[in-house]
């Protein structure tokens, strides 16, 4: 039976994994509480790739004084403990050095090198494991993760800007929507994602530069659609500052400066092959920023996991009609100033 503390207990751990703000990326966010007698002795969160997982962290944190409390307390993790080596030892195998009795998971590692086996080593060592404690919670957590392993592609966020009469923009023309408010909360969002993508129109028109510069962490990887290499070298998009990766028809590639050139089939089926390649790169999530053609095929192809929406009072009249997304997805409406964020989950 869940105890409601129990609850309690793991939201804490929702909390803190959600600090990596993807540079754990393509490891999933995972936090962990440990607590004895109703008071948390210890806590920490997987924050960097290839670093100490949350379990580790969460044990380093306890105090020296306190150590011996680790056998009589109980850990909380959102997600199944590592049952392989790989950047960093089994965090199984350290819960099971230090004593710990009872240990609370969120969901189970959908990873065929977990999978359950650490709950089945935990309980053969006679450690008392409770599951599915905030579940979905967790898992919405986890999202990205969980896409990649079960759908053996990245999770794919759709993002536009649309006036009140249900245009992106104006044809050939850079058209501002979203208001500053919104913007910066974009930066946001590109901190989040691995990778940031547009197709050729959206480069050439706007002259987008794809990075975060609103607000803290990281800028995602580039990412543009150039099927005939017709984009101008003097572009943003080829300054050298971020790794940009140009996805093209073509077999001859100029040399620039942190540009990778990937050659790719655009006579069909040409969203499945994008995410074919990246998933092989280990790509975990794309933040795809327009335009109409591109957004309309991710949802028609049905390959997108979410949509956000910044719907402003702005009138175009005229224009370039809205990427068209299916109702019964919308989930949530949030205000910002004059902006109304509209989030579709499929």
């Amino acid at each position: 039976m869940v105890e409601n503390h129990d609850k309690v207990f793991m939201q804490r751990c929702i909390h803190l994994a959600e600090k990596a703000g993807g540079l754990n990326a393509p490891n999933p966010k995972v936090g962990c509480v440990i607590v004895y007698n109703d008071q948390i002795i210890g806590e920490g969160c997987h924050l960097l790739y290839g670093e100490a997982h949350a379990e580790v962290n969460a044990i380093a944190s306890v105090a020296d004084n306190q150590l011996h409390l680790l056998s009589k307390s109980t850990m909380y993790v959102t997600l199944e403990p590592c049952f392989h080596f790989g950047k960093t030892p089994p965090c199984v195998d350290l819960v099971i050095k230090h004593k710990i009795p009872r240990v609370v998971i969120a969901c189970v590692d959908p990873n065929s090198k977990v999978a359950g086996k650490s709950i089945q080593k935990l309980k053969e060592k006679g450690v008392e494991v409770v599951c599915g404690v905030l579940e979905n919670e967790s898992r919405w957590l986890t999202r990205r993760f969980f896409t990649n392993i079960e759908k053996h592609r990245p999770y794919i966020v759709l993002k536009f800007a649309k006036s009140k009469d249900g245009f992106i923009g104006r044809h050939n023309e850079e058209t501002v929507i979203s208001n500053p408010i919104s913007k910066r909360l974009v930066h946001k969002w590109r901190s989040e994602e691995t990778a940031i993508l547009v197709g050729t129109n959206t480069a050439l028109v706007d002259n987008p530069q794809l990075t975060n510069r609103l607000f803290h962490g990281r800028s995602p990887l580039r990412l543009v659609l150039d099927r005939t290499l017709r984009l101008p070298e003097d572009l943003y998009l080829f300054d050298g500052t971020q790794e940009t990766w140009v996805f093209t028809a073509k077999n001859e590639f100029s040399e620039l400066k942190n540009i990778r050139y990937v050659n790719l089939n655009f006579e069909e089926d040409l969203i499945q092959h994008l995410l074919n390649y990246l998933y092989q790169q280990r790509i975990q999530s794309v933040l795809v920023e327009g335009g109409r053609q591109l957004l309309q095929s991710f949802i028609d192809s049905n390959l997108w996991d979410e949509a956000r929406v910044l719907c402003s009072n702005i009138y175009l009249e005229d224009g370039i009609p809205a990427p068209v997304l299916p109702e019964k997805c919308l989930k949530l409406e949030q205000q910002f100033s004059d902006n109304i964020i509209k989030t579709y989950v499929n």
